[in-house]
């Protein structure tokens, strides 16, 4: 399956980043890293994966702007008690939470409850953008530090 993803490269990678954002559990993480691994582009490969998963995270604020608890619990699988997590961080740190939407497990709620309290949607994007492009860009770093060690 790796072999055969990273065959199909920056769509691939966009598609996975998207899903991974909205209803499916698991990172987009494995992806970017083999995608280096093989010599592709960082710039390109971290811009896809932001992108994917920014747009990810759009459809979720949606459905948490104008979607009900059926679409939380059934489209997204976010449960009550990963939603209350997100709310109570939000009500703590207010929409400067949404910088964190890149974390596991409660990331995807905090997209959900910035979309519920209506986050203007421009502040949502700057922050949910710079939040994803972090953890993608730090992957990246990481990533390509270990190469360099490994050939240095």
């Amino acid at each position: 399956m790796e072999e055969l993803l990273s065959s199909h490269g920056y769509p691939a990678l966009f598609l996975i980043s998207f899903l991974a954002a909205t209803i499916i559990p698991f990172g987009s993480e494995w992806l970017l890293t083999t995608m280096l691994i093989q010599g592709f582009a960082p710039i390109p490969v971290v811009a896809t994966a932001t992108a994917g998963n920014y747009l990810g995270a759009c459809t979720t604020y949606l459905i948490g702007l104008y979607g009900g608890p059926f679409l939380f619990r059934k489209l997204l699988r976010i449960t009550m008690d990963s939603q209350q997590k997100a709310e109570i961080l939000f009500k703590k740190y207010g929409s400067w939470s949404l910088l964190f939407s890149w974390l596991p497990i409660i990331g995807d709620p905090l997209c959900l409850v910035g979309g519920v309290f209506k986050i203007p949607f421009s502040r949502f994007s700057i922050l949910v953008s710079a939040g994803k492009l972090g953890r993608y860009a730090t992957i990246a770093v990481l990533v390509l530090g270990g190469l360099g060690a490994l050939h240095g």
